[in-house]
C-alpha cells in the first residue's frame, strides 16, 4: 500500500490551487484584493509581490505573480517589483522608464527599495 500523499493529509497546492480552491467568488475577491492594493501604491514609491501578500494576509509572491500577470495591466504594475528590486522579467525597460518618470529612486536597474518601498503603517 503506497502512502499518498506523503505528507499525511492531502496533496500539495500549487499556486493557482491555493487561490482557486474556494471556488470563483473567492479567486475574484482575491484578484480584487491585489489590484486595489497596486492602486494604492503610492508614484515614487514600489511594493515587491511578497509586500502585497502580506497586506492582504493571503497568498504569497507567485500569487500575487499570477493575478499581476494576468490582470495587472489596468493597474500601475511597474510599482511592484521583485525581492530585489528588479521590475518583472520581460517589462523591464518599460518599467524602468515609468519608474524614472515618477522619480522612484533607482539604483542601476533596481528600485532602491530602502528608500522606495512603501512602509507597512502606509500600506494599512
Amino acid at each position: 500500500m503506497t502512502n499518498f500523499p506523503p505528507t499525511g493529509g492531502r496533496p500539495p497546492r500549487t499556486p493557482a490551487t491555493y487561490i482557486y480552491s474556494s471556488g470563483r467568488d473567492a479567486a475574484e475577491d482575491y484578484t480584487e484584493q491585489v489590484l486595489s492594493a497596486v492602486e494604492a501604491i503610492p508614484v515614487g514609491q514600489v511594493a515587491t509581490y511578497g509586500d502585497i501578500a502580506a497586506l492582504i494576509g493571503r497568498g504569497g509572491p507567485r500569487q500575487v505573480g499570477e493575478v499581476m500577470s494576468r490582470h495587472g495591466a489596468a493597474v500601475p504594475w511597474w510599482r511592484v517589483v521583485r525581492a530585489d528590486g528588479q521590475p518583472a522579467r520581460g517589462h523591464t525597460e518599460r518599467a524602468l522608464a515609468r519608474l524614472r518618470e515618477e522619480g522612484t529612486p533607482l539604483r542601476g536597474d533596481r528600485v532602491d527599495l530602502l528608500r522606495a518601498r512603501i512602509s507597512s503603517e502606509h500600506a494599512r
